[in-house]
């Protein structure tokens, strides 16, 4: 009864079913055609007339010829998205017999389906300029990625070839990185998403969000980083000064304010900075989640995204010059297991070692085996001490070969490689020769002895003229301390020689002194962005400041026939300690452009009196 009580199922309200419509438009005849794309592009369409209309859509696809486009751009643009569940189901539908009955409407269904991968522009006018930008608080936006996503999942199953059709349609979509942090943050999250489904795009779209993150990174220098966050606080207590006494707050207000300031700590002051933290949070949090499996590492996994990451690596780091903070993609995964830092080590030996390969990659692999050994607590000693055995050899080879031919001088030009990977191994050392003669200090020491920094230190090449000073300062301290070798000796020498370079400019010359000729960095140095460092602090080698004390502790050298058990007190506050504190290390960061005392850890020079 019911049934034959129901009336039935609408068509059109004017000139017969769609397929009449659309014959009649083939014949020449537009009044009913024009007629339904205005009921198409009605704002106040309602779910049932859309459910209606994708119904007899699906059963005529195959009149939605390229000629028919401008038609299939009004579906398209349908708000079918905060619907009911009836039109979403439908929706989906209607795209799967789309795609697969007109594969010409396949990159205007991609497209429209991406679009959706940011929250909705909702429109802002300020004195006549739109600053229009994402809607922040749209409650179902969760709920709308998880259906563009089995959008996508559609039409890719009913095309096989949708992903080369969908690369380009993500790339020219990624938004600009002055839009808001919760569009880049969404649009990033939803390009992850896709790799799990569309595993053949994993590699170009981590390529794609690398090269993005990268460009936000350079944008923003470690000084403006530092500078951004010292007048924030600087405002912060100004702020507060002032409003003290002025008002006294309830108990659960101040709570309310507490909860607040935590929350804000966070933020960073720097808009770019900003945008890079959260970003790389996200980017975090995805390697973590697919190398492990119900909370269990998966090696099979983590092996196949380690090989894509360092593909990413090779393209777009490595050729990139003093980034700061993108590159610790690589040392968050190799701190899953030991096996990887190993591999990533050993791949980045072959890029030094190579000579085939530009002197400026081999230098800044040098940089980031130093940098690595240094600081990536996960590494025992045993791995730093087969690298220092491989590094200091592959040195004293080079020195055979170099030390008595026509290029046998001090030449940044010539022997970059083999200058950078002296400056690797002293800053290994710097960071690591607490642990390499902790336990047997006799052992240690002979170990120590071995490697013969005596000949590196004395042979034509020089290394000591052309590392950063505050590496050979600090190397010059422990080695002397240690009775391995006396740098003073060379230092000084070599200090004499240094001759200013005198730069014209405005404000008259200026005298400059170039104290670092190699141009080189330590990638990871102290990561600076406060939500994303929470993942890398508990695996980051911190460095101590040295205190008087330990200035006067490097002054006194070892007495011969120290017992190997004796505890040897050297440089008690400087060394890195496993808990680790943040303090003043060597860095990159030193030149005469910066303030060496409000970035952390990067003196000019951290300066070792010379003995008398």
């Amino acid at each position: 009864d019911e049934f034959i009580s129901s009336p039935p199922r609408k068509t059109v309200r004017f000139g017969g079913t769609l397929t009449d419509i659309l014959l009649k438009y083939d014949k020449g005849e537009t009044t009913d055609f024009e007629l339904l794309k205005h009921q198409l592009s009605d704002p106040d369409i309602k779910d049932a007339q859309i459910i209606n209309w994708l119904h007899e859509f699906r059963a005529s696809v195959a009149y939605l010829t390229k000629e028919l486009e401008q038609l299939v751009s009004i579906l398209l643009k349908l708000p079918w998205l905060r619907r009911s569940r009836e039109v979403v189901e439908e929706y989906l539908g209607f795209l799967g017999n789309l795609v697969s009955a007109q594969t010409v409407h396949l990159r205007p269904c991609l497209r429209m389906i991406v679009s959706h991968f940011v929250p909705p522009r909702i429109t802002i006018r300020e004195d006549d300029v739109d600053i229009s930008d994402s809607d922040d608080d749209d409650e179902n936006l969760s709920e709308n990625f998880n259906t563009c996503h089995r959008a996508l999942q559609t039409v890719a199953r009913y095309v096989p070839s949708t992903p080369q059709f969908l690369m380009p349609i993500l790339v020219e979509n990624f938004p600009f990185i002055n839009k808001s942090e919760r569009t880049l943050e969404c649009y990033v999250h939803n390009l992850l998403r896709v790799t799990v489904y569309l595993p053949t795009l994993r590699l170009q779209i981590l390529e794609l969000i690398i090269e993005k993150l990268l460009k936000l990174d350079v944008s923003t220098p470690q000084q403006d980083i530092e500078d951004a966050e010292e007048t924030a606080n600087n405002s912060d207590s100004e702020e507060k000064s002032t409003e003290e006494g002025l008002f006294d707050m309830e108990e659960d207000e101040e709570r309310k304010g507490n909860k607040d300031v935590s929350s804000s700590s966070d933020r960073m002051a720097h808009p770019l900075a900003e945008r890079l933290d959260i970003l790389m949070t996200i980017l975090f949090s995805y390697i973590k989640d697919v190398c492990h499996v119900d909370g269990k590492l998966d090696i099979n996994n983590t092996k196949d995204l380690y090989r894509d990451l360092v593909s990413v690596f090779d393209k777009l780091i490595l050729p990139t010059h003093a980034s700061c903070h993108v590159q610790y993609f690589m040392f968050y995964i190799c701190s899953f297991k030991l096996g990887l830092a190993e591999a990533f080590l050993d791949h980045l030996w072959k890029k030094l070692h190579d000579p085939n390969n530009p002197s400026v990659i081999r230098q800044t692999a040098g940089s980031y085996i130093g940098s690595f050994l240094a600081r990536a607590k996960f590494i025992p000693v045993v791995t730093v001490k087969a690298c220092l055995d491989l590094l200091v050899n592959w040195m004293h080879k080079y020195i055979d070969n170099q030390d008595t031919g026509a290029n046998a001088y001090c030449d940044v030009a010539l022997h970059g490689p083999f200058y950078s990977t002296c400056q690797a191994v002293f800053y290994t050392l710097i960071f690591r020769h607490k642990q390499l003669l902790d336990g047997n200090l006799r052992k240690g020491l002979s170990y120590l002895q071995s490697l013969n920094f005596e000949r590196i230190v004395m042979c034509q090449l020089n290394p000591l003229k052309i590392c950063i000073p505050s590496v050979v300062n600090l190397f010059a301290a422990i080695t002397r301390k240690y009775q391995l070798v006396f740098c003073y000796t060379i230092i000084e020498r070599n200090n004499r020689q240094f001759i200013p370079v005198v730069r014209s400019g405005t404000g008259g010359d200026l005298v400059q002194t170039c104290t670092n000729p190699l141009d080189s960095f330590f990638p990871f140095d102290p990561y600076m962005l406060k939500r994303s460092k929470k993942t890398i602090d508990p695996l980051y080698q911190f460095w101590e400041e040295l205190s008087a004390e330990d200035l006067e502790n490097l002054k006194k050298p070892i007495k011969k026939g120290t017992s190997e058990d004796e505890d040897d007190d050297f440089l008690k506050g400087e060394t890195p300690q496993n808990d680790g504190v943040v303090g003043i290390a060597p860095n990159s960061y030193e030149s005469n452009t910066r303030s060496p005392v409000s970035s952390i850890g990067s003196p000019p020079d951290c300066y070792v009196p010379y003995p008398q």
